[in-house]
């Protein structure tokens, strides 16, 4: 059996037999997605006594989850198999040509069984290293048997959001990747600028207690004479609305390529490259590492502290890092991809040195691991020069003075593609770690995937179904 053959095999979501599906069909799938995503983020997982996990809040929103519930993994799984793959085949490890339909299939059957692979592996490693755990007031044989029913829960919730993304991708709009984090940090950003409720779930007006939500902190603040509480509010606030008009703005960016159709002379368009060409994906994929090596720092933590002295806990206190609560506690890797909210320690008068180093580092982590995610995925997503020649002279069109010829096309868009791959990168790697130290209402990483996503949904619902949403349109071209 051909390994074509044995992909092929694995489940998956049976396509649409229409070559284009209308607007309501795929708006119908959507919100039928998104809706079971927020009801499987309510549903607990049987036999929980310890979430270790729980603090994490900025890592349940990037990877999409909800730790403590049933999709407690995500879509770390799918993001994890995503980075794998494109390491080993920008790598030359794995060598596929994605430019032809076989190969793009079993590009993307690979991804599947990686996905899946991650799915029983994190969740082994969530529940066996204490990051979801039975109680410790069970039996041994009890334990160990919720221990085994905890796994098989967190795979089904695993193996349902791979699902739930096929069929966002068929069906539906965009990806269930993006729109699974879309629709976290919206849900955080509206609690966390509206919500008049405590952090423990009561009404705060009256009870002497500060709401969660800043807008109100800030009313609260100036009318009971508290300058500094006030301004920190004040400043989440701003910071929310920069990050956002910048990614907007920066989204609207593009190069426009002049094309003229060779068989009806008088007749040109222009084709657009976006100067954030690969969009949110690089950020996702550095955002997803990021999140990925925490977590294990906290897993190794807990289980450094279960074994005791050992090879462990050194890699976990020297190495990795450990956590103080919800910040590193000093010293290793996630002590240097932590962001510090650079204006709130300004305000309290408490910034050190340490912090404009952990700052530095942050940033330049961000920036150079978009960069590298992007020049992989321009490379396996058929983005690069060469595809993008094929896409126009298949389309009939040329670069008007130049002659017709794919190699001379191709040139000619790599002046383009290549510097806007970088540029691009850069600048949305540097957005996201400023959102980050700046401080917004939710994740600045997770804020500026929200905006790049709902643009870009914007985007393709209003190029592939704008004669859906106005039929007037369709009736005018119709009659012309």
């Amino acid at each position: 059996m051909s390994l074509s053959n044995l992909l092929s095999a694995l489940p998956e979501v049976k396509g649409p037999t229409e070559k284009r599906l209308p607007f309501k069909t795929k708006l119908k799938w959507t919100l039928i997605i998104l809706v079971s995503f927020f009801v499987l983020g309510q549903i607990p997982l049987y036999g929980l006594g310890q979430n270790a996990l729980s603090q994490f809040e900025y890592l349940s929103i990037i990877l999409g989850a909800k730790f403590g519930a049933l999709i407690s993994l995500g879509i770390g799984p799918i993001v994890t198999a995503s980075i794998v793959l494109q390491l080993l085949s920008g790598s030359g490890l794995i060598k596929l040509d994605t430019t032809t339909h076989e190969g793009r299939a079993i590009f993307q059957g690979i991804q599947k069984v990686l996905a899946i692979f991650f799915i029983i592996f994190e969740a082994m490693i969530y529940v066996l290293m204490g990051g979801l755990a039975p109680s410790p007031l069970l039996t041994l044989s009890a334990f160990r048997f919720i221990q085994f029913f905890l796994i098989a829960q967190l795979c089904i919730g695993g193996l349902l959001i791979l699902f739930m993304d096929e069929v966002l991708n068929k069906w539906g709009f965009g990806s269930g990747v993006s729109l699974f984090i879309a629709a976290g940090v919206a849900s955080q950003v509206f609690i966390r600028a509206l919500s008049p409720l405590t952090t423990v779930g009561t009404w705060a007006f009256g009870s002497g207690e500060a709401p969660i939500g800043k807008v109100w902190v800030l009313f609260q603040s100036l009318l009971g004479g508290n300058p500094t509480g006030a301004l920190l509010a004040l400043v989440t606030i701003l910071a929310t609305i920069a990050i956002f008009l910048f990614a907007v703005y920066s989204q609207a960016m593009k190069v426009e390529i002049p094309l003229s159709f060779e068989r009806l002379r008088g007749y040109g368009v222009r084709w657009p490259l976006k100067f954030i060409y690969t969009s949110n994906i690089p950020v996702i994929l550095v955002a997803a590492l990021i999140a990925n090596i925490q977590l294990w720092a906290r897993l190794m933590q807990s289980w450094a502290q279960k074994i005791g002295p050992g090879i462990v806990n050194f890699i976990s206190v020297n190495i990795v890092g450990q956590y103080a609560g919800n910040t590193p506690a000093g010293g290793g890797l996630i002590d240097y991809l932590y962001s510090p909210q650079i204006p709130q320690l300004l305000i309290t008068n408490s910034l050190t040195t340490h912090n404009i180093v952990q700052a530095i580092v942050f940033t330049l982590f961000m920036i150079g691991g978009a960069v590298i995610f992007s020049i992989f995925w321009v490379q396996t997503s058929g983005m690069d020069a060469r595809n993008q020649a094929k896409q126009i002279m298949a389309s009939g069109f040329q670069i008007p003075g130049f002659r017709r010829d794919e190699r001379v096309l191709e040139s000619l868009l790599k002046r383009y593609i290549s510097p806007l791959t970088v540029m691009g990168a850069i600048t949305v790697g540097f957005l996201a770690a400023s959102a980050d130290l700046l401080g917004a209402l939710t994740s600045g990483t997770g804020l500026l995937l929200t905006v790049m996503i709902i643009y870009n949904l914007y985007e393709t619902i209003a190029q592939q179904h704008m004669m859906d949403m106005y039929p007037s349109l369709r009736k005018m071209i119709k009659s012309a």
